[in-house]
């Protein structure tokens, strides 16, 4: 008997375009009590899984066809915001790994610690605020771009919002060094860019 490879027992289905994929990349909801369907980001709640790809336009397409109905094969309705609804959840989700990590010790903050990270290829993703300096993010983004380990960057959120989560009164620069903490808020950050764009327009250059 051929035993499947942890891979393929994460698979599942995407309700839109009928795609086998990584649970990694798709979005869990499931029927509430009140007929609305619900995102389960956690993947904990009970009931059938209706799954759908990790993104605005898959999320909008399930929701305008009426495909979350058909795939529960109930009555079942999906709110006019829920697209909205999954960024800001997300968003929570990523800002508690941070939280997280700088419990834990490993978060990075501040320009100097964070360029030293970079530099010495420690750094997985570099989270920078999205009103800070023109001239530090310069500089910062010119360390990842000299980076050979492929670092991310991310800059969608505010200093106000990191410095809420962090606890930090100048919460700007931060590195996440290479490692599970790293990994985990990865796979928030990867869902959080099918509704939102990781950097903001003026960044992407260089991508």
């Amino acid at each position: 008997m051929t035993r499947k490879t942890p891979a393929i027992e994460r698979e599942r289905k995407d309700l839109v375009t009928g795609q086998v994929m990584d649970e990694a990349c798709l979005i869990r909801f499931v029927p509430g009590p009140d007929g609305e369907v619900v995102p389960d980001l956690g993947r904990k709640l009970p009931g059938r899984g209706l799954w759908v790809e990790a993104s605005r336009q898959a999320v909008d397409t399930a929701s305008k066809k009426g495909l979350f109905a058909r795939a529960a094969k109930a009555t079942v309705k999906a709110p006019a915001d829920l697209s909205d609804r999954i960024e800001i959840l997300l968003m929570r989700r990523c800002l508690d790994q941070l939280g997280l990590a700088r419990r834990e010790g490993v978060l990075i903050s501040g320009f100097e610690k964070c360029h030293q990270a970079l530099k010495a290829g420690r750094a997985a993703w570099l989270i920078e605020a999205s009103d800070g300096s023109e001239d530090g993010r310069t500089k910062l983004l010119g360390a990842v771009e000299k980076s050979e380990s492929g670092v991310q960057v991310c800059g969608v959120f505010s200093s106000s919002d990191l410095g809420l989560a962090l606890g930090l009164e100048n919460a700007i620069h931060h590195v996440l060094p290479v490692g599970r903490r790293a990994e985990r808020w990865a796979f928030e950050a990867r869902r959080l860019a099918g509704f939102r764009p990781l950097l903001p327009s003026e960044w992407r250059g260089r991508d």
